[in-house]
């Protein structure tokens, strides 16, 4: 599988803050094992993770379109924070999150996310002179309480899988520089575009174990677009009201199809291993059209889509999200993770005396003429006891829907809208 570089930064992170008040069975937070390079997979199984992982992200984005205005997310970042929780997930727990999140078996799950990721990164890609290698980078660490015990089954399930490296540290006596730590990590890791991703008091005493995941995601549009061509527009809200917005357009020859209310088209970044989808609703139908995305839409939609040639025209834009998850979580299935005197995750330590307190999710996006930038963070909190046509004209004048793809597995790794470019 391709790697994916220049333009479009998806960089996601996730971190899971693990907090506990009593101590455990098991060993100390430390791993021998190395990440499995070469992990021994069926095709089916890394195609139905794929699968589940995109259907959890249409759900993910249908529960969070309630929010006012813009929208940005990785759901591939909250699914790979919490497949790291899932591994010490037991019981009815086990049973919510894996429902939840569409998992597969704990023995499955694991080695496909392994493979999935490191297919992600790997490959070469022959592009024209003028054009940046494309680049997927994939990063997890660990942060544990140096004074805690984990059981060593767990903590080689994550080193394996997910080559996370474990940095013993004081969260009893001295939180505040790990967290400080934690967070230039994954500015580090991220371009700087995700920074002070814990905040104050977000870890403490209590905090057990902080996993973290960052992706690194930057790609030149396949056809970028001549900033000379780009001037100020009129756009659409929906509230029946314009703004203005510098609006890029050229002739494109692009996979577009049309359906029941909507046009889409796919942007492909250099090298064609990946794109960006774009579903651009009917004037007045945005609602219906998002409201009835679903994984078996989108799957038909992309299906459907045939190389056309069109003028096309989009808007620069640039906008952040942030939001907690906790409840969207909870209500999507998954309620005794949350719950303190339900939550199982006797799978890390050997006892039931850990829950989530709180997912929190932070993301970013910018296109313009050259591609898209974008990064993602999710923070997982866990406490004590997402037929040829010619010619035609596509100006996105109005709310937009928009994903992104990697093309050759397929995997959703960021899915937004755009209510208003400014």
């Amino acid at each position: 599988m391709k790697k994916i570089q220049r333009i479009f930064i998806g960089l996601l992170l996730a971190a899971i803050l693990i907090a506990s008040c009593g101590g455990a069975t098991g060993t100390m937070a430390e791993s021998t094992r190395s990440r499995e390079r070469n992990p021994n997979i069926d095709g089916n199984d890394l195609s139905n993770l794929v699968d589940g992982n995109n259907a959890f992200a249409l759900d993910l984005y249908q529960s969070l379109r309630s929010q006012n205005g813009n929208l940005i997310l990785s759901p591939f970042s909250v699914s790979l924070a919490l497949a790291m929780t899932y591994a010490g997930a037991r019981g009815e727990t086990e049973a919510q999150m894996a429902q939840t999140l569409n998992f597969p078996a704990q023995a499955d799950l694991h080695r496909a996310f392994n493979a999935l990721d490191l297919a992600l990164e790997e490959g070469t890609i022959n592009l024209d002179q003028d054009q940046e290698p494309m680049q997927l980078n994939i990063a997890n660490a660990v942060w544990a309480e140096q004074t805690f015990s984990f059981l060593q089954e767990y903590l080689d399930t994550i080193a394996v899988n997910y080559g996370a490296g474990i940095h013993l540290s004081d969260f009893i006596n001295n939180a505040e520089p790990t967290r400080k730590e934690i967070n230039n990590w994954v500015s580090d890791e991220t371009e700087d575009k995700i920074k002070d991703l814990l905040p104050e008091d977000s870890v403490g005493p209590d905090t057990r174990m902080v996993l973290v995941n960052a992706i690194y995601f930057k790609a030149d549009w396949l056809d970028q677009f001549d900033a000379n061509d780009t001037y100020d527009r009129e756009f659409n809200l929906l509230d029946g009201s314009q703004v203005t917005v510098p609006m890029m357009g050229q002739g494109m020859y692009i996979p577009y199809t049309s359906g029941d209310s909507y046009q889409a088209v796919e942007l492909p970044y250099a090298g064609n291993s990946a794109a960006m989808t774009i579903i651009v609703p009917d004037q007045g139908k945005f609602a219906d059209v998002e409201s009835a995305l679903t994984d078996e839409m989108f799957a038909a939609m992309i299906a459907g889509m045939e190389q056309t040639s069109l003028v096309f025209r989009i808007p620069k834009f640039e906008f952040e999200s942030s939001f907690s998850l906790t409840d969207t979580l909870s209500g999507l299935g998954m309620p005794a993770a949350f719950d303190r005197g339900q939550a199982d995750f006797s799978g890390m330590t050997g006892g039931k005396d850990l829950f989530i307190g709180n997912v929190i999710h932070k993301a970013f996006v910018a296109v313009d003429e050259e591609g898209t930038e974008a990064a993602a963070a999710t923070a997982v909190i866990m406490e004590a006891t997402g037929a040829m046509m010619e010619d035609l004209v596509l100006v996105i004048d109005r709310p937009f829907i928009f994903l992104i793809r990697d093309l050759e597995s397929g995997q959703i790794l960021f899915i937004g809208r755009v209510l208003n470019p400014q």
